[in-house]
This record gives structure tokens, C-alpha cells and sequence, in this order.
């Protein structure tokens, strides 16, 4: 039946009866709205209809006047709790003779409409069934309905209906068919609905062994990790590598076969206590704001403060006080972390900085020599989908990486962008942007583009998320690095292209985050990214808007020998400035063929980065000198600072070309001061640095009379520079402005390319 087609003589109507269309959007689809509707009608005794128009919702309904509004105001007030609806338009129009309300079947008109429905966590309702014994779908692992479950990562093409899903080969059995079409179930038109009758099913592989079903695979998984295995599980969006997290012997190997010596593994933790967080408490020092991170709907992994005495290994985040802790969000991590009854490290199936693997064969064939056992299921993933990262910050939850549940990520464009516009963002955090008219969608986290998977995935999820949102891009933006593989990429697109400086991308991340007519201050420190002038900045101040920055401050220059070795080893680094200015340092004996090649500027690359200074403080703190991972020197630097301190002084000044240029030769002495702790020498260091940003802001502001100030870029992860400098500059008077949706390091790239092409009018 078609929305149009009557189905009685409307003279039957009585006369007090009225009519009234609504068209939402936002998020309606994969959340159980139709559904919803559907009873909500139920309720107000209605008849009409309701369909998916695209990416919107499209309703009917037909009743008496005060239920009419009653319900249309119930449709945005009562909606599900993964729904964001927003009302596009509601008019009056003619009676049709519906006896009944119905939902009818999608269309797939106004696809610039789209918004693709998030994966969801468990809800409570099946992790209630799931622990009942009498139950249909007792512990079953892929236990789902309208309210949770995956979405975005099994969805082949929209509309959202279980044929374009991966779901499509599993055929529901009588009895699921019967609840996906009963209104009165909350399982009516969950598109991957499931049961283990005709669901997807575990299979178990350990060495020559293996397993078909369930509850032997689960058992046996079980077994393994209780005896210090480490196994590959696959999940929503890809596999993950679990081993006991408080088996030293256990995380040591894992850390030995993935040759990932030292960057933190994030640890899932059993759902304990009236609010699920009792095992997280025994772990960390959980402020109310980590807490509800934890509980967010999101399920992310939480950068939270460790207690000084757990049972976790050691070797989970060696050389740092943190941790990433999460929740268990799918049924089968439900399952596997109440029966093992502890903490298991959680951290990607995959080769590191690779993005996640997906498929069963890959993972046995590149992950062979890292785990011992695989416990794969047969429902295909359309699309790898990390766990998303969060870290509170200056009193909001920041994202740190995108992933499963946040991503992709939809923004309002400040600018309408003319033509479909594809940004492929950085080198490292990879992320992808597509915009068109007043819209931008965020890819989930991609990761390093430096490996062919990396490059592989990228290009997937280009063509992928194109796909879904049914917008083909007629122009690409791309990072001015011309050694980026992402330009390599675009320019070899065949479309046309714009390079945008890394830095003004950073800056217009955050303009687009807190689009306004004012001029922004925006401070983009980060490792390094081209600059203008061709050399590698890294703490620059810019002035203005998206399509008008301007570089008014900056750091003293200096230069990293042995170019991009310095990066890996920060030892090079803290040489260089002690060569620079004449400082002997006794922790590191000076090698006569880099001194030479430095003085030469031989492969010594000019550098204005603050997060080069970071790592060579924390060299010449004997913190690290050799980089295992990208961060770990400022990281195991932040660890140290558990006290405050007076700043070091460092002059400010103009130079010729008219920017103010901080001098960071003073932190050299209090550096190289032995009779000083780390941690006081440390938290000198960052009080520094903050001040140094607040003074620059001032002495910009003296000129312009800037009042909004921006920080972006991958230094400011760190939340004991990050909050100082908020306080200076909220102390200062300043209205503070830093990313709250997007993450502060170059995941943000792809949609500042986006909102700085737009302002610049691409046509």
C-alpha cells in the first residue's frame, strides 16, 4: 500500500476527526523509531501511517484533535534513548479512511538526508534475558533488539532494512519472525534480530583444535584465558586481542608478539555494583564526570587515574599513571567478563597503528604469531570500527580517537558547501570528511596510512561512506604535505584538489566547532605538521577565521638532528638545544658526526614544535630518550608532574616578520638542574610552557583585542599543560574554546579541511 492509497470512503470519517503529516530527521533510523511511532499511535488511538523517506522519517496520523498533538509532541519528547529526532516540518492536510496505523515500506528518496544509525551497546532488557535461564536467548552472544546492538558496522546500504544489512544471509526462524512483526514486542523491525536458532554462531580455533557453538566456545575461551592464553575475539567492529590483566607473564607476551613494548593496553572490566562501576573504583580514582564517561552510551575506553595499588600487571601502561578502562558493551564481552570474573587487557586485533582487523582469515594469518586461540563468529563486519577514547579535561569529556558508537560523526557546516566535498585528512589518527550543502560526516578512526592495510581501509572507507550517505564528492582537500599518502591519493584522484596547511586545518576545526563571526586565537600545538614557510611547525598562534588565518605568535625555532630519527628518539632533540645554546649535557655523550651533520644543517629540519620541546624535556629528565610509540616521551613526562610550581620566565618577543616569539632557552638550566627532582623539574616545565601560551595570547590581544581563544593539536592531550593554560586564560579574561566532539589531535584534520575549503567558496 502506498502512503496515497486510502482504503475506505473518507466519508466515513467522523467530523471532529483531523490530520496531520510530520517529517523528522536526524537520528530516526536503526534506533527503533518506526517502531515507536507505531505504539505511540497505538496509544493516541491514531490511524495513518509512518515510513522511512530517505534519511528521515515521514508520518500520517489521523485522530482526534487534542490526541493529534498530544502525540506529536510525545514523538520528540518520548523518543527512544539512542534518537536524536529533529522536526523538519508538520502541516495539516486532508483525512484518508485508514482504519489502522501501519508502517510501510522505506524509500530511498532525499539521500542527502541520510543519517547513518551508530552502533549501540547492550541494553538492559537483553542483558536481562540473557541471564534467565528459561528464556529463548539465554546466554546468547548476539542477543539484540530496537533499543541495541550493531548498526553502523554491519550495514551494507541504507535505508536500514535487514536486506541491506550483513544480517541478510541468516533467515529468521518462525519464532523470530513472529516477534519482528508483532507491535507489541520491542523486537519489532530490529533488523539484526537473532536467536540460536537461526542466528549467527561462535566457533573456537586453538592450535589444531577447533569448535563449532556457543557455549563450547565460550568455555573453551575461557579456559585459555584463565590459563594465561592471549586470544583474538571478534566483535561489533573488528577483533580484539584479550588476555588476563593481571597476569604479568600473560600481558608481557602479548606486548613481545605485537612488538609493542610500552604503549598502554586498554583493560575491560566486569559490570560490578548497582551502578557497574564497583570494579572500576578498585582500579581508579574515578571523578563523577569519569564515571558517567564510562556509563556514556557510547561505552568508551577512559583515560582515568590508576590507584597506586591494584592487582592490574604491571606492564598494562608502564612509565605512566593512567589507564584506559571500558565497560563491556556487547553481549559475548557481557558473557566472557562475568564468567572470568576480573579485568582483561582489550586492546585492537591488529598489526599497532594498523586499523583494526576484521575478517576471520586475515587474523589468522597476520595475528598467528601473536595470539594462541580465536574465537570468531559468523556474522560479517561491512566496516572496521575501533573503540572511541575519552580523557575529561578542564571539566568536559574530551574524545581522544573516534570509533564504534561516535562515528561517523555528523557537524552542521558554518558555510554551504556548493559541490560535495571529500577531506582526506593527516598521516597518523587518520579520519576522512565528507561535506555537501550545510552538512559534514566525520569517518570513525582510521590510524596510521604509513602501511598498505592503513592505505587500503582508507580508501574503503571513502568510497564506503560516500556510499551510505549517497553524496559523490567533486573535490578533494588534502593536507599541503606533498609526502602525505593521503595527497598522494587525492592528487592521483583525477578530481580536482586544494592542499590546506595543517595547521590552518587544526585551527578551523575548532571555528567550526564554535562557528561565529568573531575573529579566534587559536593555538595549534601539535608534533609537527608543514608550515607556510616550509619548515615543520608545531606551536604556532593563528588570528582570524576559517579562510583568513594569520600566524601572529610562535616558538624560537631550532633544529632536530637527524630529521625524522628525532621524532623516534628524543635523545637527538634535547642535543640540539644544548648545541644550540651552549649547555653541556652529561646524559647523553655527544656524537661528532650528528654534531657536525647539525651544524651543517645537514638533514636538521628547522622546527617551531612544542611538542619536540616536550620530548626533549623529557629526555634530558632521563624520563625517555627512545620513543616506542608517538606521544610516550610527553607522556611519561605528564606522569611526573604531581605537583605544581612557579613558572620559568620566557621572554616574548616580535621579530621581523612581525610574530611574537616565545624563547625556550631559560627551561635549559632548570632542565640540566641535577639538584632539582624530576617532579619538580617537571612541573616547572609545564607551568612554563603555560604561561608562555598565556603571555603570547595577552600580547596578541594588546594589538587586535582578540577575546576567543582556541587550542588545538596533539600537545594539548595533556591535561596538566591543557588545564593550567585554560585557567591562565579564564583567569585572563579569555572565553576559552576547545574541541568537545572531535578529538584535539589530527583526527580533527579531515573536518578542518572541510570548514577551510568551504570559507575559501569551493565551486
Amino acid at each position: 500500500m502506498s502512503a496515497a492509497e486510502p482504503i475506505a470512503d473518507e466519508n466515513s470519517l467522523e467530523s471532529q476527526w483531523t490530520a496531520r503529516r510530520w517529517r523528522l530527521g536526524g537520528r530516526v533510523q536503526g534506533v527503533g523509531f518506526r517502531p515507536f511511532v507505531y505504539r505511540l499511535a497505538k496509544v493516541y488511538k491514531l490511524t495513518g501511517w509512518v515510513f522511512n523517506n530517505g534519511g528521515e522519517v515521514e508520518i500520517h496520523a489521523q485522530g482526534a484533535a487534542e490526541d493529534l498533538q498530544a502525540f506529536g509532541s510525545a514523538l520528540l519528547t518520548q523518543a527512544p534513548p539512542a534518537a536524536l529526532p529533529r522536526l523538519v516540518q508538520t502541516r495539516p492536510t486532508r483525512q484518508d479512511a485508514y482504519k489502522e496505523f501501519r508502517i510501510l515500506p522505506s524509500t530511498v528518496d532525499l539521500t542527502s538526508q541520510v543519517h547513518v544509525p551508530l552502533d549501540l551497546f547492550t541494553c538492559e532488557d537483553c542483558l536481562s534475558e540473557m541471564q534467565d535461564p528459561d528464556a529463548r536467548r539465554y546466554r546468547y552472544p548476539f542477543i539484540n533488539c530496537t533499543q541495541c546492538g550493531p548498526r553502523y558496522t554491519l550495514i551494507r546500504a541504507l535505508p536500514y532494512d535487514r536486506c541491506n544489512t550483513t544480517l541478510d544471509r541468516f533467515t529468521l526462524c518462525a519464532d523470530c519472525a513472529v516477534e519482528y512483526a508483532d507491535p507489541r514486542n520491542r523486537r519489532f523491525h530490529a533488523e539484526p534480530l537473532a536467536c540460536p536458532a537461526c542466528g549467527p554462531v561462535l566457533t573456537w580455533k586453538f592450535g589444531l583444535s577447533a569448535a563449532r557453538g556457543n557455549a563450547v566456545s565460550i568455555a573453551a575461551a575461557l579456559k585459555a584465558l584463565f590459563d594465561g592464553a592471549i586470544i583474538a575475539m571478534r566483535g561489533i567492529g573488528g577483533y580484539h586481542l584479550l588476555c588476563d590483566a593481571d597476569n604479568e607473564s600473560a600481558v608481557a607476551r602479548l606486548r613481545a608478539r605485537k612488538a609493542r613494548p610500552a604503549k598502554p593496553l586498554a583493560v575491560m572490566i566486569p559490570w560490578r555494583g548497582r551502578d557497574g562501576l564497583d570494579y572500576a573504583r578498585s582500579l581508579a580514582e574515578l571523578t563523577s564526570l569519569e564515571a558517567a564517561a564510562l556509563l556514556d552510551h557510547v561505552r568508551p575506553i577512559v583515560i582515568v587515574t590508576r590507584r597506586e595499588r591494584t592487582p592490574l600487571a604491571e606492564s598494562v601502561a608502564p612509565g605512566v599513571e593512567s589507564i584506559g578502562l571500558m565497560l563491556p558493551y556487547s553481549p559475548l564481552h557481557h558473557l566472557l567478563l562475568r564468567d572470568f570474573g576480573a579485568a582483561l587487557v582489550a586492546t585492537s586485533g591488529n598489526i599497532s597503528g594498523e586499523p583494526v582487523l576484521t575478517d576471520a582469515r586475515d587474523v589468522e594469518r597476520r595475528l598467528g604469531g601473536v595470539a594462541d586461540g580465536f574465537l570468531h563468529h559468523d556474522r560479517p563486519i561491512a566496516r572496521p570500527a575501533d573503540d572511541p577514547v575519552i580523557r575529561v579535561i578542564a571539566q568536559l569529556r574530551r574524545p581522544m580517537r573516534l570509533g564504534r558508537g561516535n562515528a561517523p560523526m555528523e557537524f552542521a557546516l558554518p558555510v554551504f558547501s556548493r559541490v560535495p566535498v571529500l577531506a582526506v585528512g593527516a598521516h597518523l589518527k587518520a579520519t576522512i570528511a565528507l561535506g555537501w550543502g550545510d552538512r559534514a560526516v566525520v569517518s570513525p578512526h582510521i590510524g596510521d596510512l604509513s602501511s598498505p592495510r592503513g592505505r587500503e581501509v582508507f580508501a574503503q572507507v571513502i568510497e564506503g561512506l560516500q556510499q551510505l550517505y549517497g553524496v559523490r564528492a567533486q573535490h578533494i582537500v588534502h593536507d599541503a604535505h606533498p609526502g602525505f599518502p593521503s595527497t598522494r591519493w587525492a592528487r592521483e584522484s583525477g578530481m580536482s584538489t586544494q592542499p590546506v596547511w595543517h595547521h590552518w586545518a587544526h585551527a578551523s576545526a575548532v571555528a567550526g566547532e564554535y562557528p561565529s563571526h568573531e575573529p579566534l586565537l587559536c593555538f595549534t600545538w601539535d608534533g609537527a605538521g608543514l608550515g607556510t614557510d616550509h619548515t615543520l611547525w608545531g606551536g604556532e598562534a593563528l588570528l582570524g577565521n576559517p579562510g583568513a588565518w594569520r600566524r601572529v605568535a610562535s616558538f624560537r625555532p631550532f633544529r632536530l638532528p637527524g630529521g625524522e630519527r628525532a621524532m623516534r628518539e628524543p635523545w637527538r632533540i634535547a642535543l640540539g638545544l644544548c648545541w644550540e645554546c651552549g649547555h653541556s649535557w652529561t646524559g647523553r655523550v655527544s656524537d661528532p658526526l650528528l654534531h657536525a651533520a647539525w651544524e651543517s644543517r645537514l638533514n636538521a629540519p628547522v622546527t617551531t614544535s612544542v611538542g619536540r620541546l616536550f620530548d626533549a624535556a623529557s629526555a634530558l629528565l632521563e624520563v625517555c630518550d627512545s620513543s616506542s610509540y608517538e606521544g610516550e616521551a610527553a607522556m611519561r613526562l605528564e606522569a611526573l608532574c604531581t605537583q605544581t610550581a612557579a613558572a620559568v620566565e620566557l621572554p616574548l618577543a616580535r621579530d621581523s616578520s612581525d610574530i611574537w616569539r616565545s624563547d625556550w632557552a631559560p627551561l635549559l638550566p632548570m632542565l640540566l638542574d641535577l639538584s632539582r627532582t624530576p617532579a619538580e623539574r617537571s612541573a616547572i616545565f609545564h607551568a612554563s610552557v603555560a604561561h608562555a601560551l598565556c603571555e603570547q595570547a595577552l600580547a596578541v590581544r594588546s594589538t587586535t583585542g582578540v577575546g576567543r581563544v582556541g587550542l588545538s593539536g596533539g600537545v594539548f592531550q595533556n591535561r596538566v599543560l591543557t588545564e593550567q593554560v585554560h585557567m591562565l586564560l579564564a583567569n585572563a579574561g579569555f572565553e576559552v574554546l576547545m574541541p568537545k566532539l572531535l578529538p584535539v589531535n589530527d583526527a580533527a584534520i579531515s573536518f578542518g579541511q572541510i570548514v577551510e575549503a568551504c570559507a575559501g567558496n569551493v565551486d
